[in-house]
Order: C-alpha cells, then structure tokens, then sequence
C-alpha cells in the first residue's frame, strides 16, 4: 500500500458526534414504525436562496493496489466544515473503464471525485457498487448518473436497494443536509438499479470483482467486492479503522460470522473500510474490540448483572480500554452500543 496519509487528530466535537447518531437513530426508529419524520428533521432545507451547496475541495487520490485508488475521508461523522466527506471513495481502474467502490456523501463529494478520476484516466466511469444502504456511502451515485448517463449500471444487494428507495434513501439525503448546514444542498436521492448476489463476478477487461454477502452485520445488506487481481477488498461498514461502529441496524455476533466466513472464501486480502485506514490485520484488530464488548455482555447476561452496571466492566475490557482515548465517537457512543450488545445478547439467551 502506498503513500496512505498518517493518521489525523480527531477534527469532530462530541456534539456533532451525538447530533449525528441520536437523530439517525430517532429518525429510523419512527419510520420504522410507521410513523412521519421529525418535522425539524426531515423538512425540505434547501431554499431558493441556496439551491445547491459549494463545490467540495478537491482530496489527492492515493494508490492503495495496482488498480485501487481511494479519496480518503479523515472525518467519520459529517459536520458543514468536512462537507459531509465522512467516508472513504475507491476507484478501480480497469481496461474498460472506473469502477466505483462507494460513491461518498452528495452529489458534490461524487463531483469532486470524478475530478480526482480525471486526473488519472480520460476512460468513464463504467459501474458503481453501492456497499449497503446508509447514505454516506450511496448519496454521491447522483453525481456519477448525471456524468455518465442514467443508465449507468450501479449495484447493490437486493434489499439495500429497497431501503433506499422506501425510508432510508430521503431520510439520508435530507439528515445530511441539516448535519452540513446545507452543505449539500442539492443531492438527490438516485438508488441503486441492478441488484447483485453473493458468488457473482464483473469482469471489466484485466479485472475480476466478486461479490461478497455472509448475512446481518453492520446492517442486514452488507456488500463486500473482492478486486481479484490485487488481493484487496472492499468491506464497507462492517468493520472500521478508528471509528465506533453505528450498531443500530446491526448484529455482533452476525458481524463475527460475516468476518469468518469472508475471511475464509477471500483469503489474505488488503481490507478497505468505508471508515479509517486499509489494513491486512483489519477484521482482527476491530474484531478483537467488537468482542471486548460482546463477551462482556454475554458473560454479565449469564450472571445476572443487570444493564446499568455492564458499561464499567465493558470499560475495563483490555479490548475495548486499548482504543478509548483514539477512537472517534467512543464516549459519546460506548454506552449506546453497549446497550444494544447487552439486549441482543439476551435475546441470543432465550
């Protein structure tokens, strides 16, 4: 891997870090029960006076294998000063054109990185694969569609797909604006329109993709694109370089079975998160924290420890304990995502 950026200092208050998951969070529960959107949420907050947010600064492309090169974003949580450049662009340059791998947060982050294409290729864009359903890694498919044409082919798993296009896809698009302060006004809500399956391969000239899918994890849809040639895949959310993972929609121990399961079908790989630094060691190092916390809660569930007293024996996980000072969003979310591993635990129980 060459010429990645060192790791940053952490640029995000604990206000924007709570502002973003506790308003998510508020918003999917109430559409997932049916009920309307947070009005102060969710009401349209473009205005003709600002009918489309400025251009999104440009972010030097690095090389991470023969063919794979990411935008790499340092901020895991949107704020008006990053943009919403919250998670990580990868391109695949092949013989017959780009590959996108994640197309980033609105239109104007996908603008931006078909400017850091055209600085290495005059070839198009020729697909987009869409890793699950949560916005910051699908709002920018707007601005490849309008480059390129609506019937370029973007990918996605079936029901990623159908989250975008019911709830999901204008709560995203509407969530992200407030959270930028309308800096990507504008971006619209363009889904995914062909679905993949688990085991299918995309040639493109020199290269080979398969498609990877092991069940609930991050969220229920968790794409993975293996890029054959290069040993290199690319895993979305379900695991992370130094950011606390948004468990709402996922599972523990379904993570640590999608984790096994990837592991042994693609082999050694170079593994490129939507969130923090590729790494050999990836699914190791963050599954050993997931587990400081998982364990912890399995065990306090045998014995009978009640919820309130499990996030201090959490805490004293060496597991969890060796990434508390460094990790974005740890003490905002450690308790929430506690709390969830606790519950999912006993239901695993009965």
């Amino acid at each position: 891997m060459r010429d990645l950026p060192a790791p940053c200092s952490i640029a995000v208050t604990r206000l924007a870090r709570r502002h973003f998951l506790k308003r998510l969070t508020s918003a999917v529960a109430l559409t997932s029960a049916g009920a309307s959107m947070p009005l102060n949420l969710l009401a349209t907050p473009s205005t003709t006076a600002n009918p489309l947010g400025p251009a999104m600064p440009d972010i030097a492309p690095q090389q991470v294998s023969e063919h794979v090169w990411m935008i790499f974003a340092e901020d895991g949580f949107p704020t008006a000063r990053n943009q919403g450049m919250m998670s990580n662009i990868f391109f695949v340059l092949t013989r017959d054109g780009v590959v996108v791998l994640d197309s980033g947060s609105s239109l104007q982050i996908g603008q931006m990185a078909i400017r850091m294409i055209r600085q290495l290729t005059p070839k198009p864009v020729v697909a987009v694969f869409n890793s699950h359903y949560h916005g910051d890694h699908w709002l920018g498919n707007q601005a490849f569609a309008e480059a390129f044409g609506d019937d370029l082919p973007i990918y996605a798993l079936q029901p990623a797909i159908e989250r975008i296009q019911s709830y999901d896809g204008k709560m995203w698009q509407q969530a992200l604006e407030q959270w930028t302060e309308h800096a990507t006004a504008g971006t619209v809500v363009v889904a995914p329109n062909h679905a993949v399956e688990h085991g299918q391969t995309f040639s493109f000239g020199d290269v080979t993709l398969r498609m990877h899918f092991y069940g609930h994890a991050h969220t229920p849809a968790d794409l993975s694109v293996e890029v054959i040639e290069d040993k290199v895949t690319q895993i979305g959310d379900i695991a992370m370089g130094n950011r606390i993972a948004n468990m709402d929609d996922g599972s523990y121990p379904g993570t640590f079975a999608y984790y096994d399961a990837l592991s042994s079908a693609a082999g050694e790989q170079l593994w490129l998160p939507g969130h923090g630094h590729p790494a050999k060691d990836l699914l190791q190092r963050y599954g050993d924290f997931m587990k400081g916390i998982w364990e912890t809660c399995v065990k306090a569930v045998e014995d009978g420890t009640p919820l309130d007293q499990v996030k201090a024996l959490v805490l004293q996980d060496p597991r969890v304990a060796a990434r508390a000072k460094t990790m974005q969003g740890f003490d905002d979310n450690i308790g929430k995502y506690t709390s969830l591993a606790y519950l999912e635990a006993e239901r695993e129980a009965f």
